[in-house]
């Protein structure tokens, strides 16, 4: 039996079958259906080329193929391919689908409302190439990543990276990430970097940032370390280019969760202890495949559901309808209660077929949402701009 043949073909058979139908993360099964699932869930064209068709192609050339064992990885092979075809289509179809929720949490007519600058910047078609043969790269020529940047007194974990365009375009917007890790793990420079890089071949610049883990922070430390990342931002990031009158806050998973907090609870001197005269409101917050409920001791306020009211900033929230982490109800019940009660719009984005760290790899669905969110984020700039006279 060929192995070398053998080995990708099961990866991409097993990877098929957890994207297809995903173990709940808590069972036996959950933690390697979901690193198996992932991958082949937002890469499928480079799951089916590299690791089917030309191992497939290389077999057959070599002559591999001459028992009834290599006939059977050949058999699977082929079986496979129809999984990955239904992951493919569902993830093309999400396009669709979060134009539709811009138009719903945005409004009729929003596109024609955009500020002519800002509109004529927007992407208007997914980069092809590099989703297809280099989605696992994520940095930019045009974009610097200025490294380790100290926040906080907590040494690499009160660390950020900046990054920006090379030519340092002045009045530049900011945007903020956090990553995710259930809190006791996870970098910055891991998570949403397609986005980050960009965002700063647009002219933003974009933060990544570490903050304390549990066990030795805990709720709400790690909220904290986000406000301090939005000071230093405001008394630092024009060094760089930018003007943070512009800043909206994102996270995933975790991060998500501290992102939401932080954007409602601007400027609360119970979460700024220090420096509770720095300004730590945001503009407007993305919420990507997060955690919406209490910290793990279940702690009274720390749930950005304790904290929904009027004044919340606008929101972009982007969850997959088979997360194995949380329910994508969670999503629902949140965006549902963050429209009864914001004057402020709530763009809701459920991908179909989506997984939990959707956010990894220049895919079709990341893509797509990456353009929608520099879209979300160009509407709420166009709304609080001044008019020129």
């Amino acid at each position: 039996m060929p192995v070398g043949y053998l080995i990708p073909v099961v990866l991409v058979a097993l990877g098929t079958l957890f994207a297809l139908r995903p173990v709940p993360f808590e069972r036996p099964l959950g933690r390697p259906s979901y690193y198996f699932g992932l991958a082949a869930n937002e890469l499928p064209f480079a799951a089916f080329f590299w690791m089917l068709l030309l191992p497939t192609a290389l077999a057959f050339a070599q002559g591999d193929i001459d028992s009834a064992g290599g006939w059977a990885i050949v058999a699977l092979a082929a079986v496979t391919t129809p999984g990955l075809v239904v992951i493919a289509h569902r993830a093309l179809g999400d396009r669709a689908r979060i134009t539709r929720a811009l138009d719903q949490g945005l409004g009729a007519g929003w596109r024609a409302a955009l500020d002519a600058d800002l509109a004529e910047k927007l992407r208007r078609r997914p980069p092809l190439a590099r989703i297809l043969f280099l989605p696992i790269l994520k940095r930019r020529p045009d974009v610097r990543r200025v490294a380790d940047l100290a926040y906080g007194d907590a040494g690499r974990r009160n660390l950020l990276d900046l990054y920006h365009h090379r030519s340092r375009p002045q009045a530049a917007p900011v945007m903020i990430h956090l990553h995710g890790g259930h809190y006791d793990s996870g970098h910055k420079n891991s998570q949403s970097l397609p986005l980050l890089y960009h965002l700063a071949s647009q002219g933003w610049v974009c933060v990544s940032a570490n903050y304390r883990l549990r066990p030795q922070a805990q709720h709400p430390d790690h909220l904290i370390d986000l406000k301090k990342i939005i000071a230093w931002v405001r008394e630092h990031a024009h060094e760089y280019g930018a003007d943070p009158s512009t800043l909206f806050v994102a996270g995933s998973s975790a991060g998500g969760h501290m992102a939401a907090l932080a954007a409602l609870t601007q400027g609360d001197p119970a979460l700024q202890p220090g420096f509770e005269d720095a300004d730590t409101s945001v503009t407007g917050a993305v919420y990507l495949n997060g955690w919406y409920g209490p910290y793990f001791n279940g702690e009274p306020g720390s749930s950005p559901l304790d904290h929904i009211g009027p004044d919340a900033p606008p929101f972009f929230v982007a969850h997959g309808d088979l997360d194995p982490m949380v329910p994508v109800t969670d999503a629902r019940n949140f965006t549902d209660r963050l429209r009864q009660a914001s004057n402020a719009p709530v763009v809701y984005a459920e991908l179909r077929g989506g997984n939990h760290a959707f956010d990894l790899y220049h895919s079709f669905r990341f893509e797509a949402l990456i353009d929608a969110i520099e879209a979300f984020t160009a509407q709420v700039r166009s709304q609080n701009k001044v008019p020129r006279p």
